[in-house]
Parts: structure tokens; C-alpha cells; sequence
């Protein structure tokens, strides 16, 4: 599938996908600053590139996993949903999680992305439900 992309900063990095078998690719940011330990970084991080995605699918960015391993580091939405119809800018706010203040480079890898089916769907007032053998047994009910 091809996707349409418009980089709007001369230094933006068109996404790449880092091996033959990785399931996202890599955002990169264009700007620099340091993500103080327990602070949400201010302001938030640009791409430089907007990103349009097909109808009926969407792209959902996540946190590098080596930033939250090693660095404490996380997005501060835990998930990013950019919608088919959105054609701004992708950005991204990071969240420091450790004791220790994290530098953020021009071309820096801050976020990784995939981009999915996605299916709307609509709903049906009903007066009883299905019945399963888990029934209504909520957190914790399957670990028993």
C-alpha cells in the first residue's frame, strides 16, 4: 500500500521501518530539547510531516520500546490515534518516567506507527446480551 506524505520542515524524515520484519515504522522528530524526569515535555514534539491515511484504516503511534526499557520514556497518551481525515502535522509529547533528565536530538526516533484497518461499526439497543461462560466476571475473573 502507498501512503501519501507531505513533509512541511526541510529537516523531516520520511519513515522508514528499521528491518525487513518490523510491524511499525519510526517517526522522527525536528526538534531538540531535554524531557525532565516527571514533566511531560513542553512543547510538543514536531515531525515535520503530515501524513495521510487511507479511508478505512488508521495510524496508531506508540512509544519506542528501547525509550521505555532503558530511559523510563513513554508517550504521554500511551497510544496516538491519527484519524483518516486528520491532515495536520504528527506530533508527539514524551513522558519521562525515570530519575533522569532525557535528551531529544533533531532526527532522534521518538515515536514508532502502524497503520491498520480500522472498521466503524454500528450498534443495536438490545434487551439481553449473548451468554458466555465468563458472563459478566470482569478484572481478574479469568485468572482464578
Amino acid at each position: 500500500m502507498k501512503v501519501r506524505i507531505k513533509k512541511l520542515h526541510p529537516d523531516a524524515i520520511i519513515p522508514t521501518y528499521a528491518t525487513e520484519g518490523a510491524a511499525c515504522f519510526d517517526l522522527h522528530s525536528i526538534d531538540s530539547g531535554v524531557v525532565l524526569p516527571g514533566i511531560t515535555h513542553t512543547p510538543t514534539l514536531r515531525t515535520g510531516l503530515a501524513i495521510q491515511v487511507p479511508e478505512d484504516y488508521v495510524m496508531l503511534a506508540f512509544s519506542r520500546s528501547g525509550h521505555g526499557f532503558k530511559n523510563g520514556i513513554r508517550l504521554a497518551n500511551c497510544t496516538g490515534i491519527i484519524d483518516s481525515d486528520y491532515r495536520g502535522e504528527i506530533m508527539v509529547r514524551l513522558q519521562n518516567d525515570d530519575g533522569h533528565q532525557f535528551e531529544i536530538k533533531v532526527g532522534d526516533r521518538i515515536a514508532q506507527a502502524m497503520i491498520i484497518p480500522v472498521s466503524q461499526v454500528s450498534f443495536e439497543v438490545v434487551e439481553e446480551l449473548s451468554e458466555t461462560k465468563r458472563g459478566d466476571g470482569g478484572f481478574g475473573s479469568t485468572g482464578k
